[in-house]
């Protein structure tokens, strides 16, 4: 894993690449439905949404963890022939790869809000939210080990599998040094004021 000419992205990046799309979609998806009683009534929709949404967020926050526990901890030193990929172009391809999947679900939700009123969105919401909870556990650790946690781009699923940077066909992780790429501990955009952790 350590050596070879490939190309690498940031596994918290590619965690964190969903969460502002699903989190305005859900957001936009709840106010749609709340523009009609819907079937079973604003409140119990909103009611609904709510616990929706806390379900959502521990699933999405919790789901592989054993699994990105495990890459973690086997993570391999990075040749010098890897290719890191920046942040804006793993956020940009990520988005572009699930552009119809995203469509699909936010269509899903509204036509849901307008039976259940909120509570479709507020599951795409709180997705988001767990996500971003999971890009911060990855940012802790690569904090405390001051390393950086990357992902071959050809051993990730397909658009349409589930898993990310989690998924079974992922052998392994690399790590670079704090200091490596464009983005901070966690996926965040580094700040100009930010000093590599050494």
């Amino acid at each position: 894993m350590g050596r070879g000419g490939y190309t690498v992205a940031r596994v918290a990046v590619l965690v964190r690449a969903p969460v502002g799309w699903l989190w305005w979609l859900g957001l936009l998806a709840a106010g749609c439905g709340l523009l009609v009683p819907g079937v079973t009534g604003r409140r119990i929709g909103v009611l609904a949404g709510a616990a929706l949404f806390l379900i959502a967020l521990a699933v999405a926050a919790t789901v592989r963890r054993g699994r990105y526990g495990k890459l973690t901890r086997a993570a391999a030193r990075a040749g010098k022939s890897v290719s890191l990929q920046d942040r804006e172009a793993t956020v940009r391809d990520w988005r572009l790869a699930h552009r119809w999947p995203l469509a699909a679900v936010f269509l899903v939700a509204v036509g849901a809000s307008f039976a259940v009123p909120a509570a479709p969105g507020l599951l795409l919401a709180g997705t988001a939210a767990g996500l971003w909870w999971k890009a911060l556990w990855l940012g802790r650790w690569e904090h405390e080990h001051e390393s950086l946690l990357w992902v071959r781009i050809d051993e990730l699923p397909r658009p349409w599998a589930p898993g990310g940077p989690g998924h079974a066909a992922v052998s392994g992780y690399l790590t670079t040094g704090g200091g490596a790429g464009d983005a901070r501990p966690g996926g965040a955009r580094r700040r100009p004021e930010d000093v590599p952790v050494r």
